[in-house]
């Protein structure tokens, strides 16, 4: 279906307006968007075009369709096909994002911008998933765990054997020595997270189960579960 089947339907559709909203409000948007039937839709205002909703929106069974109604305002219309996916299997998006256009709105979409370049241009030579063992890998240096953590997490998510996850902690230990290994890096979330997978699937549990606890114990809105840093 294109957008011309269903651009009639788009002034009835949910409008949500997030131009300025500081915080996550990611979360909100798509529980809104899981719970909404086939045949609706939502309308979602931006000061930058919302690439990273794209994916999300689509695991979900929507189209949608862009459009720049002025300078720093994009107009997104997604429009529900089917109800299929669940919040389970959407990656997480950096929500840190939204935070960009309150300094500067030109700021914002250029933020978007480096990031769709970084994660998803097909010009990329390494796979999705040793780039983000390679971010996990530089935040961990960087100091950043929060970062490290939600790497960890997505690339488990996206379906990585957790066996890499053991190569990288002992590459850490080897490069970065036993005593930071025991003193910065074994107490983090991040580790915290990686013993929960290997734990969790020594008990015999799915994946989608894990990563559902993954989601509930780690996840960005949970406060005081992260360490310093990162995005």
């Amino acid at each position: 279906m294109s957008y011309a089947d269903w651009k009639d339907k788009v002034n009835d559709f949910k409008k949500v307006d997030v131009r300025g909203v500081a915080g996550n409000f990611l979360e909100g948007l798509k529980k809104q968007a899981a719970s909404l039937p086939a045949g609706q839709g939502i309308e979602v205002i931006q000061t930058f075009e919302p690439i990273p909703l794209y994916e999300v929106m689509d695991i979900l069974g929507y189209e949608h369709q862009t459009e720049k109604a002025a300078d720093n305002e994009y107009h997104a219309y997604f429009y529900r096909l089917e109800e299929k996916g669940s919040l389970a299997e959407i990656p997480e998006r950096p929500a840190v994002i939204a935070n960009y256009p309150l300094i500067d709105e030109k700021l914002g979409e250029l933020a978007v911008e480096f990031w769709d370049l970084t994660w998803h241009s097909e010009n990329r030579f390494l796979d999705y998933n040793m780039r983000l063992l390679l971010s996990l890998a530089n935040a961990v240096g960087a100091g950043r765990m929060r970062q490290a953590m939600r790497e960890l997490l997505k690339a488990y998510a996206n379906g990585i054997d957790s066996r890499a996850f053991d190569d990288v902690f002992e590459q850490l230990t080897w490069n970065m020595g036993i005593g930071y290994f025991s003193s910065e890096i074994a107490p983090s979330p991040l580790f915290q997270a990686y013993k929960t997978i290997k734990q969790m699937e020594k008990q015999g549990k799915d994946r989608e189960t894990i990563n559902q606890a993954l989601k509930e114990k780690f996840a960005d809105q949970k406060p005081g579960m992260m360490q310093k840093g990162g995005c």
